[in-house]
């Protein structure tokens, strides 16, 4: 069997929540954040008001804020979110940036047993993206990764899959692993996975979280353990595209060394160019964190 695909009102609100309470598990919304206090209010309060204060299909709304410098941190705990900075959560493990480390932070201090992870940049928008999320999980026990995916709106027309997706991440899994090839967004920030199965994947760092986690769910347990679940619209805030060069240096790091490519390095130097010899240099973490159960 492969990857199953699902539309996200294939599940009713009524048969979530029956499910829920029959499994006896717990959910955790995770939203990583860095410099997101423009958007990430609206995110953490109208999921709080649909499926936590109307429903109880949400138990907590963790942000984890990632070395912000603008008001993140108080934004989202006004909005009603128990926020920590990455940096002081488990301090006795050191600190590295970036997004995959706030996630694989984010499960010292959350309870869920179902943990559904939401970028902080969203805007077009809807709630239904967690129950979208969830169904798979509380459906079918064999299922560990549920990944979304959307329509992504443009001023001149729908937009693509995203540059890093078409230019880098396509490519790879392509070459190296056509066994997710029907994965229509494999870098959507919008999916959830068993708390004890992320526990047990080693986590990168950086951008290069979503395709690492993907990776080693399919090698671990088969394409089948992954679904992904069609979410309708989703729109966010685009990065400049030289600035996507570090990610995509991240995601090829990790394919190379799922792919049995030894005696990479835990970072490397970027070097990009905006006119003649003179280099503007980028040192670029690819380090990866081990399974998050040892520490547990």
């Amino acid at each position: 069997m492969g990857i199953s695909a699902a539309h996200w009102d294939d599940w009713s609100l009524e048969g979530l929540l029956g499910a829920k309470g029959t499994l006896g598990q717990r959910v955790s919304l995770v939203v990583p954040a860095r410099n997101e206090a423009a958007t990430v209010g609206a995110v953490v309060s109208r999921v709080r008001e649909a499926l936590m204060e109307t429903v109880d299909l949400v138990d907590e709304i963790v942000v984890i804020d990632s070395d912000s410098v603008d008001d993140t941190y108080a934004v989202a705990e006004s909005a009603g979110a128990r926020v920590h900075r990455a940096a002081e959560i488990r301090p006795d493990l050191g600190s590295h940036p970036g997004k995959g480390e706030a996630m694989w932070k984010s499960l010292f201090v959350t309870t869920g047993d179902l943990v559904v992870f939401m970028d902080a940049d969203l805007h077009d928008w809807d709630t239904h993206f967690v129950p979208g999320l969830l169904g798979p999980l509380l459906s079918d026990p064999a299922v560990q990764l549920v990944k979304g995916f959307y329509d992504r709106p443009g001023v001149d027309g729908p937009l693509e899959g995203g540059r890093v997706t078409e230019l880098v991440a396509r490519p790879l899994i392509a070459l190296l692993f056509p066994e997710l090839g029907a994965l229509v967004q494999p870098l959507a920030g919008e999916w959830a996975v068993r708390r004890s199965w992320f526990a047990g994947l080693s986590v990168p760092t950086g951008y290069a979280v979503e395709l690492a986690a993907l990776v080693d769910t399919a090698r671990a347990a088969g394409p089948s353990a992954i679904a992904q679940v069609d979410l309708g619209v989703r729109a966010h805030r685009h990065q400049a595209l030289r600035d996507l060069g570090g990610m995509a240096t991240q995601i090829i790091a990790a394919a190379l060394g799922r792919s049995g490519v030894d005696g990479l390095d835990q970072e490397a130097v970027l070097r990009q160019y905006l006119r003649g010899l003179e280099p503007v240099e980028h040192v670029v973490p690819t380090l990866e964190r081990p399974p998050a159960e040892a520490y547990l």
